[in-house]
C-alpha cells in the first residue's frame, strides 16, 4: 500500500475500479465515436459517489483530495483519460467551495455532486490561453446584472455543462488584476456553444466553443471578489497542475503493464519480443522513471491533502508527469510494431490522448517559467 493512502481511501479504489469496469469500459469506444460522454453516465457516478469526493458536506461527499486523487487514478490506469470528472470535481467546485457565497455553494454544489449539473471552466480564448492580460471577454455592470460579451474555446465539457465559471474583464484599464469570474448557466438568452471540436486525442471528451453575445448574467453570480480573479486561479492552479500530472503517471504506469504482458505474447523472428536486451532496457527504463515519479508525486499529494502543496512544486510535478509520459509512451508504442497504430489496442489511444496533458493546465514552457521565477 501507498503511505499516502489510507484504508478507506483503498476500499473506495475498489468501488471506483467497479464502476470503471460495468459503467465505462463496455461503451467507451462508442462515446469516443460520438465525442461526447452521455449525462447518463455522469448522473450513474453521481449515484455512486464518484463525484465532488473532497467537498465538505452538505455540499459533496466529506472526503479528502485521496479520494479526487483516487478517482483520477483509476480512470487513467484504465486508459479512459476522457472523461471529464476532475475537470467537474477539481476545478469548477472548488472553485465555487473557496470563494463562492452560501447561496452559490447550496444552488450548484449539491446538483454537481449527484452528477445532475455538469461543471466546465472557461478561460482560454482564441487569442488567449495563460497570458491573462489578453482576456478579450467583456463584463459590464448594467444595474442588477452583468452584461457579458466574448468567446472562449477549447472548454472541456463545454457541451454538457449546465454551469460554467467564464473568465472576463471587468477593468480593461488594470489588465490581468482587472478580471473577474461569472457563474453562467445554460440557456441564458445570447449564450450558445459550438459543436464538439475535433480533436487528435480525448474524443470522448466533450470540448467546444463558448460565445456570449449580450448575455445578462445576474450580479449574484460573480464568483468572488469583483477583479479578483488572477488571485483566485493563482491560488487554485497548484491542485488543478497536480491533477494533471497524477494523470499523467497513472496512464504511464497503466500502459507499461499492458505493454509488458503484450512482449510476452508476442514473437518476433521466433522469440518473444520480450526476450530482446532492447525490449527489456526500454521496459527497464519506464519501470524505472514511472518508479521515481510515482514517489515524487505521493509526496506532492500528501503536501496538498496537508493544504501545503506550493505552485512551483505543482509545476515541476506537471512538467515530469508529462513530459515522462509522453517519452516512455512512445517507447511502448513503438513496441508493439504496426498493431501500436492500429485502434484495436489501447497504447495508440493512450499515446495520442496523452499528448494534451503536456498543454492542459498551462504548457511545459509556461511551466518552466514558473519553476525559473522561483530563482529571482
Amino acid at each position: 500500500m501507498r503511505r499516502v493512502f489510507r484504508d478507506d481511501h483503498e476500499l473506495f479504489r475498489d468501488q471506483v475500479r467497479r464502476f470503471v469496469a460495468s459503467e465505462i469500459a463496455p461503451h467507451y469506444t462508442e462515446w469516443e465515436k460520438a465525442g461526447v460522454t452521455p449525462r447518463a453516465l455522469w448522473r450513474r457516478a453521481g449515484e455512486e459517489g464518484l463525484l465532488n469526493c473532497a467537498v465538505p458536506e452538505p455540499y459533496g461527499l466529506g472526503g479528502d483530495f485521496g479520494h479526487s486523487a483516487v478517482v483520477i487514478e483509476e480512470l487513467a490506469r484504465a486508459n479512459f483519460l476522457g472523461i471529464g470528472f476532475s475537470i467537474h470535481s477539481d476545478m469548477v467546485a472548488p472553485y465555487l467551495l473557496n470563494f463562492g457565497t452560501g447561496e452559490q455553494k447550496e444552488r450548484w454544489l449539491p446538483p454537481m455532486t449527484r452528477g445532475e449539473t455538469i461543471g466546465a471552466i472557461a478561460l482560454t480564448e482564441p487569442g488567449a490561453g495563460s497570458d491573462l492580460k489578453a482576456v478579450r471577454t467583456r463584463a459590464c455592470r448594467d444595474g442588477g446584472h452583468y452584461v457579458l460579451n466574448g468567446q472562449k474555446t477549447f472548454i472541456t465539457n463545454g457541451v454538457n455543462a449546465g454551469l460554467a465559471i467564464v473568465l472576463a474583464s471587468t477593468d480593461p484599464d488594470q489588465g490581468a488584476r482587472g478580471l473577474s469570474l461569472f457563474c453562467v448557466e445554460e440557456g441564458l438568452p445570447g449564450y450558445t456553444k459550438g459543436a464538439a471540436l475535433q480533436k487528435i486525442g480525448q474524443h470522448s471528451q466533450d470540448t467546444c466553443e463558448l460565445y456570449f453575445d449580450d448575455v445578462r448574467v445576474p450580479a449574484d453570480c460573480l464568483l468572488g471578489p469583483g477583479n479578483a480573479a488572477f488571485e483566485i486561479l493563482t491560488r487554485e492552479l497548484a491542485r488543478e497542475r497536480l491533477a494533471i500530472a497524477l494523470r499523467a503517471a497513472a496512464s504511464l504506469e497503466g500502459m507499461l503493464e499492458e505493454a509488458a504482458q503484450y512482449t510476452r505474447d508476442r514473437k518476433v523472428f521466433s522469440r518473444r519480443v520480450i526476450d530482446y536486451q532492447n525490449t527489456r532496457f526500454k521496459l527497464a527504463n519506464a519501470r524505472a522513471q514511472s518508479t521515481m515519479l510515482r514517489v515524487f508525486l505521493d509526496d506532492c499529494l500528501a503536501r496538498q491533502m496537508e493544504g501545503e502543496l506550493d505552485p512551483t512544486t505543482a509545476a515541476i510535478a506537471k512538467l515530469n508527469a508529462t513530459e515522462i509520459q509522453g517519452r516512455i509512451l512512445d517507447d511502448l508504442l513503438q513496441m508493439y510494431g504496426g498493431y501500436g497504430y492500429m485502434a484495436e489496442y489501447g497504447i495508440g489511444r493512450a499515446w495520442a490522448d496523452a499528448r494534451a496533458l503536456r498543454i492542459f493546465g498551462g504548457t511545459s514552457e509556461v511551466m518552466l517559467e514558473i519553476i525559473g521565477r522561483s530563482f529571482n
